[in-house]
């Protein structure tokens, strides 16, 4: 926690309070912007499972069945790669995003953040505005408390509940996620997971709040890293609105020898940290603007110029050009791209059919009475596609070989087999012990789905 302190009479002053934060309700230009995205999120957090694409659902984490299907595309737990490309990613665009605007990726599209203006939406319309609920946690258990308390409780544990089946639905088939749950058909599994998401937002959202920006979120601790002096962030302009002070609206602060800032500390009360952005930067800060519409509110009803709090760098503060390209954020920007790259050739590169050739170790090769050398084989062939599949087996790399394989596979979508397969051939024929030959599994539908795997053929 951060101080002032004034030496002369040792009185501690802290940058943030640690009582119950009520949250005042704010409009503006930056609110409406929160709002509109807010509202953008949860409908796309709502309705991508609806989606379906050649009579499937679009995107779904099927974890028992471990296949991860978005739209066209099936990964396998063999393709994790791609969880670690997209993290990268998304760990260098926020790197990028956070050097050139700050925290804005927590004041405007966190989860946490969504989750928490929409609990507090929900508890200003029954409670009232800030004043009034505060007047109301001060008052006794009475009647009208009660059934207020109770409405808003329920309200939330619905939205809770809405939310955690959501999510859900992103593991099990929408469809029958709500069929077993109009019909109370959940397995216990399904409703536990289904309680402890329900729980984890009513409790982050309703309770926790602020503090798991402040506490809980790892990403509040190292920001600071990747700010410099271009970085536009929630800045308080102290030249101008010092000294601080109430006045009169038609009065003259100049002549009074106050600044701008009315001290009015509507900045405070609507800061969803609880903060007092005039006491400088602070890492509780989440760059959501909501400070900078209630100073505006007051600066237009005070006939001053408005933005006294604003989104500034701290070389636009001291009168200094700020560069649009410098290198820590030319950096971030290289990385999110190679990264990009690298996933999407990743992709191109991808083929929708896994082999793996199993040998027993136990048993490398057998010679039979005539000369001849048999290796046993065993492969493992994954359809990553979404329709079921026929594959065949053929061998190169070695003359005369007899292959015993089904001359036919069937695979379904997802589904993985494992394939015996037996080679023998006439090893008065082989030069070496460890004869390098090629399996190549081909699809009947399509001649391009086909995956060569390399191998060896055993002999005296």
């Amino acid at each position: 926690m951060k101080f002032d302190i004034k030496e002369e009479n040792l009185i501690i002053k802290p940058y943030k309070q640690d009582s119950a934060i009520y949250v005042r309700e704010q409009k503006g230009k930056f609110q409406k912007i929160r709002r509109y995205l807010s509202w953008i999120l949860m409908a796309s957090f709502i309705l991508i499972p609806w989606i379906n694409y050649n009579g499937s659902q679009a995107f779904l984490l099927d974890v028992s069945s471990q296949h991860f299907r978005v739209f066209g595309a099936t990964f396998l737990p063999q393709d994790l790669m791609i969880l670690a490309w997209v993290f990268m990613a998304s760990a260098f665009g926020l790197f990028f995003i956070t050097n050139w605007l700050g925290r804005v990726w927590c004041g405007y599209v966190c989860p946490q953040t969504v989750w928490m203006l929409l609990f507090t939406w929900v508890e200003h319309r029954v409670e009232g505005n800030r004043n009034q609920r505060i007047k109301l946690d001060k008052s006794g258990w009475d009647t009208k408390k009660v059934t207020k308390k109770t409405i808003k409780h329920t309200a939330w544990l619905l939205i809770s509940f809405l939310t955690a089946t959501t999510f859900m639905s992103y593991f099990i088939p929408v469809r029958t996620l709500y069929s077993e749950l109009l019909h109370f058909e959940w397995s216990g599994l399904v409703t536990f997971w289904v309680g402890l998401f329900m729980f984890c937002t009513y409790g982050n959202a309703g309770f926790l709040r602020e503090k798991m920006c402040t506490v809980a979120c790892p990403y509040a601790r190292f920001q600071s890293v990747m700010f410099d002096k271009d970085t536009k962030l929630v800045t308080y302009d102290v030249a101008r609105g010092e000294n601080r002070g109430p006045r009169k609206r038609k009065a003259d602060h100049k002549a009074q020898g106050l600044g701008d800032c009315v001290d009015c500390n509507l900045c405070v009360e609507v800061c969803p940290a609880g903060i007092d952005i005039r006491n400088g930067l602070q890492y509780e800060c989440i760059n959501c603007g909501l400070c900078i519409d209630a100073c505006n509110d007051t600066m237009d009803k005070f006939g001053y110029a408005r933005d006294l709090i604003a989104y500034s760098s701290e070389n636009s503060a001291l009168g200094i050009k700020s560069r649009s390209g410098n290198l820590k954020r030319i950096g971030y920007a290289s990385l999110t791209v190679l990264t990009l790259v690298v996933m999407f050739v990743w992709l191109s590169l991808r083929t929708p059919i896994e082999v793996s050739v199993i040998r027993d170790r136990n048993a490398l090769y057998r010679m039979d009475y005539m000369g001849y050398a048999e290796n046993p084989y065993t492969l493992s062939i994954v359809n990553k596609t979404q329709q079921p599949m026929s594959y065949t087996v053929s061998v190169r790399g070695l003359e005369d070989v007899e292959v015993s394989a089904p001359k036919q596979i069937n695979i379904d979508a997802g589904a993985m087999v494992l394939v015996p397969v037996t080679l023998k051939a006439d090893a008065s024929f082989i030069k070496s012990k460890a004869h390098p030959i090629e399996f190549i599994v081909e699809s009947q539908q399509n001649a391009e789905i086909q995956m060569v795997k390399k191998s060896y053929f055993y002999s005296k």
